[in-house]
């Protein structure tokens, strides 16, 4: 049956065949034996062609249903005796990477139907703290993580570094800035409980030749970055990918030609790893792999047309 399946999807049995890991010659005699059995033909067959006949297709549809769910059945199982079953709760920081997110734990709930996924944001003024209360056990953040008690697992995303400014900003008709432009600048920064190392990272105090960056108003919220901003109050370094998912009237989003990329890694806390844990880090990584990269992974997402949450 699932050679059948798989055949009715690929209308090719090279392909068929590499894609279940068998020979071209076994997908013959299997659906031979199938058509034998129901007494006509499923496939119309040529040198050049493969398709569905009437009777193929009705089979299919009918058939379709049944085999998936066989599929998640033995999914299931398999999950339950893996361990890979509950409740799994995972943070971010931004809205690409919680519409990510998203998009990995609709793959992962088809592999792993056991276990329910709930992502929730994390506010970037106590990004540690929801990990340390329990409240998520897995989280995508930015690195650098120093924390003896959190673990910092692979890179999901990295997006070019650009500088969020107001469309009155002095910097907006250029067409990029640098590093040492911060100088010039008023920098937005965060308050709350946030390392100082992270905060040096990516709101830094000097530039590069150690020229002094003023430092406006500290944010608690993301969502009051973008009304500063837009104020003109200051500007602040986000990710490119920030500007498919915050961008208004008023707002520009520059690049940066000197500035490193910025990534965004898994965390959790040292310890307490579970399978269900790392089934979902193996799954994700899977997923980027085949979005073509971490700096594609965003992107791809918007192939298809359309942002999701």
């Amino acid at each position: 049956m699932e050679i059948f399946l798989t055949l009715a999807e690929e209308l090719h049995f090279g392909r068929t065949a590499e894609s279940l890991g068998v020979s071209q010659s076994r997908v013959s005699q299997c659906l031979a034996r199938l058509e034998r059995r129901i007494g006509a033909r499923l496939f119309d067959r040529t040198s050049r062609r493969v398709a569905l006949t009437v009777i193929g297709e009705q089979f299919r549809a009918d058939l379709s249903p049944a085999w998936r769910g066989v599929e998640q059945a033995v999914a299931r199982a398999v999950a339950a005796g893996r361990g890979i079953t509950g409740e799994l709760r995972i943070g971010f920081s931004g809205a690409f990477t919680g519409h990510l997110l998203h998009r990995i734990s609709e793959e992962f709930g088809r592999r792993y139907p056991g276990v329910d996924v709930h992502v929730r944001q994390v506010q970037i003024s106590d990004p540690f703290g929801p990990l340390r209360a329990g409240d998520v056990e897995l989280q995508v953040t930015e690195p650098p993580v120093a924390e003896a008690d959190l673990r910092l697992g692979p890179v999901l995303v990295s997006q070019p570094r650009v500088l969020l400014m107001s469309a009155a900003h002095p910097f907006a008709r250029r067409e990029s800035v640098s590093l040492e432009d911060l100088a010039e600048a008023t920098l937005l920064t965060v308050a709350g409980e946030v390392p100082t190392y992270w905060l040096d990272h990516h709101f830094p105090r000097q530039t590069p030749s150690g020229r002094p960056i003023p430092h406006g108003q500290a944010i608690t919220h993301w969502e009051d970055a973008l009304s500063l901003v837009l104020a003109g109050k200051g500007v602040t370094p986000v990710a490119a990918a920030g500007a498919r998912y915050y961008s208004r009237p008023g707002l520009l989003f520059k690049p940066f030609t000197d500035a490193p990329v910025i990534d965004y890694a898994f965390v959790w806390p040292t310890g307490r790893e579970t399978a269900r844990l790392r089934a979902f880090v193996q799954t994700a990584m899977d997923h980027i792999h085949g979005a073509g990269g971490t700096a594609r992974a965003v992107e791809a997402l918007w192939a298809g047309g359309g942002a999701g949450a």
